[in-house]
């Protein structure tokens, strides 16, 4: 910030030479040549790098140069140097407005990223790099510029024998879906603890973002279209497992030694909030998990991604660069790799959560 400051002070020298280079040169020209409209230069320039009292600066210096050109070179009566002075205090207050409001904004953004940053820290609260046996990795982007929190949702918990986790993505992008998400992760933190197996806490979730969805206005023509994919794991501490309830979302990415491979669902049931026209029971899938496997669950914005010939992003394939990466740098390899692709601009929000076994015993 002070080396900021330093530098934001140090480039007034430049519309301050250009005020005495302009003075000094109109001053020497003969009367017929008229550089003083030129100084207007010196409170745009101001502009673009300091704030509005510095540019208040510049323009009246820039206006009291107009006024010795015009002494110097016949007088303040001169119809000409009059309307060059008038043109210049105006186009310098101008200019001092604009600087006015573009500061005023950038507070206003400046608010809208806290108060984005703390909900975001609230809502989806960091995650431990490990806890009980595994590692953890995570990044969420937002597509909505300014925004750090959106409709997709990922937390952990820990449990009597080992640790469940949920990732999900509510219908939609951006703060319009932070709703419903905090609705299924306030849910998904209580209900974890009450119910011993992954189907009946998905039931519990199911029916918990059902009853926020009932209180939507009747007249909400999207309300039957508000839902919210989810996918649950459960990780015992003492078994070389993971168990997985899949609910309309993408399947998790299993990196182990044979590679990187798709751990899909036998019976996926749709999403949460469907209300009535989901299953009475969710399945139950359970495959290998073993010291050194990496899960890395995700959601639809980081596969629907797209690059400038329309192409989705590979994340599998592209996982595979990146077997022996930790969870942190497994994420942030990814991460990058994904802005690349897309070329810095996202449709959707795009979360990203790898968990790695660091030993289990049985």
């Amino acid at each position: 910030m002070q080396q900021l400051w330093h530098s934001s002070h140090a480039l007034v020298a430049i519309p301050l030479g250009l005020i005495v280079v302009i003075t000094v040169v109109d001053i020497q020209s003969p009367q017929n040549i008229h550089l003083g409209p030129l100084l207007v230069i010196a409170p745009a320039l101001a502009a673009s790098f300091s704030g509005p009292w510095t540019t208040a600066l510049i323009g009246a210096l820039a206006v009291a140069a107009q006024v010795v050109i015009a002494v110097l070179h016949g007088g303040l009566t001169t119809s000409n140097h009059v309307a060059q002075i008038i043109a210049l205090s105006v186009l310098s207050v101008f200019v001092v407005l604009v600087c006015m409001v573009r500061e005023r904004r950038k507070r206003e953004l400046a608010q809208v990223r806290s108060v984005s940053e703390a909900a975001q820290r609230a809502l989806l609260r960091p995650l431990p790099h490990r806890l009980g046996p595994l590692r953890f990795g995570s990044s969420y982007l937002a597509a909505e510029e300014e925004a750090c929190i959106g409709g997709d949702l990922y937390a952990v918990t820990r449990t009597d024998s080992g640790t469940r986790v949920i990732i999900g993505d509510v219908r939609g992008k951006g703060l319009a879906s932070v709703g419903e998400a905090a609705t299924l992760l306030g849910a998904f933190q209580e209900a974890a603890h009450q119910h011993t197996t992954l189907p009946a806490l998905a039931s519990a979730l199911d029916r918990s973002v059902c009853r926020y969805l009932t209180h939507f206005p009747e007249g909400d023509e999207e309300a039957p279209e508000h839902f919210i994919t989810a996918l649950l794991l459960e990780i015992p501490d003492h078994e070389p497992v993971a168990r997985m309830t899949h609910c309309g979302h993408p399947p998790p990415l299993l990196v182990s030694q044979g590679g990187v491979t798709t751990a899909a669902s036998s019976q996926p049931a749709p999403p949460l909030g469907m209300c009535g026209l989901g299953p009475d029971t969710h399945a139950l899938d359970e495959f290998a998990f073993q010291t050194g496997d990496t899960l890395l669950l995700y959601t639809d914005g980081v596969i629907e991604a797209r690059d400038r010939n329309n192409a989705f992003y590979p994340l599998a394939q592209r996982v595979a660069q990146w077997t022996r990466s930790s969870p942190d740098a497994l994420v942030q390899n990814i991460q990058r790799d994904l802005l690349a692709h897309a070329e810095g601009s996202l449709g959707d929000d795009a979360a990203l959560l790898a968990i790695q076994r660091m030993h289990s015993s049985s």
